[in-house]
């Protein structure tokens, strides 16, 4: 893919305050559908866009006419949000496609998180990767924005895909080698016990529900120190199954995601190829239109048997990787 169009000064400027999120399908925000957004989804990202948006309104709201007259007419009020995360990428696709378009937009605040997909594969160098990633870093660290970073998930409830969680351990150790270097905020995800709860992940297994989505924007922004006007929606207990619903459930999944992947990864290609970022221009994130504690139809409460088939995706083998 290639780096989306460089944004003018004049552009990049129009706001105070200027938000970029970096990443893959895990910032994207896959798995908190949303058809009237692009790519289908809104996600984490987007959420705690809106709530430091909505912040920043009622701070410009409250503040002294005098001072508002006088500011620099090139920085106007508000926050501006970009997201150039697109799915499947691995690490070194999103420091080489969103690294220079991050820092063209002049950002004061910038999320990150990559190396899940590599991790994943069947051979991957860890050491190496992280190499390239804390040059990365560095790069983005130069422009003197705040920085946030994120460990990768603690899958030890998982009998399939905890097989990575040594990687996953490695990664996150060399991770918090690079927050520390390079003065990063770390948003510590593998310590995050709520996501052992299914209904906190998607049907597909491995993304995020809207309710883990809700609740990751809440964390991040208490690590921001900022406000969240985020509640986590109260989640429907999971149905108890028999042994013949819980094997279909676990064939369905199978179908409508192994295969489908399996086949990608026969072919050579990923489910990101052919998309563009979601939001690639600077732009004031619209306040939500639908009540935070909604579930929409990226959450369990949608069918049981969409909450079946998360509660025993820890028994499946994996396939359907972000």
């Amino acid at each position: 893919m290639e780096v989306p169009a460089k944004i003018s000064a004049e552009f990049s400027t129009r706001f105070s305050t200027k938000y970029v999120a970096l990443g893959d399908s895990f910032t994207e925000g896959m798995g908190d559908d949303d058809a009237r957004l692009p790519h289908g989804c809104r996600g984490w990202a987007d959420r705690v866009a809106e709530q430091l948006a909505r912040a920043d309104a009622d701070a410009d709201a409250d503040a002294d006419a005098t001072a508002t007259a006088t500011a620099d007419a090139n920085q106007g009020p508000g926050l501006g949000y970009a997201n150039l995360a697109i799915r499947g990428k691995k690490l070194r696709q999103v420091l080489s496609e969103q690294i220079d378009a991050a820092v063209a937009l002049e950002p004061t605040l910038i999320s990150i998180y990559a190396g899940a997909n590599d991790i994943l594969r069947p051979r991957v160098d860890i050491d190496a990767l992280v190499e390239d990633y804390s040059r990365g870093i560095a790069k983005l660290s130069a422009t003197g924005a705040t920085v946030l970073l994120f460990t990768g998930f603690d899958s030890k409830a998982s009998g399939v895909f905890g097989k990575t969680r040594g990687r996953t351990a490695i990664y996150n150790e060399l991770v918090r080698e690079i927050a520390d270097e390079h003065d990063a905020l770390l948003v510590d995800y593998w310590r995050f016990d709520e996501y052992d709860d299914a209904r906190m992940w998607s049907i597909d297994r491995m993304h995020m529900s809207t309710a883990g989505h809700i609740n990751m924007a809440r964390r991040v922004l208490s690590l921001l120190e900022r406000e969240s006007g985020l509640d986590v929606p109260d989640l429907q207990p999971l149905p108890a199954l028999s042994r013949l619903k819980v094997a279909a459930a676990n064939a369905q999944w199978a179908r409508e995601y192994v295969g489908p992947w399996i086949g990608r990864r026969l072919r050579g290609v990923s489910s990101g190829d052919s998309l563009e970022p979601r939001w690639p221009r600077l732009h004031s994130p619209a306040r939500a239109t639908v009540g935070e504690g909604n579930l929409g139809t990226g959450d369990l409460a949608d069918s049981p048997d969409r909450g079946a088939s998360c509660q025993y995706a820890r028994q499946m083998i994996p396939a359907c990787l972000i």
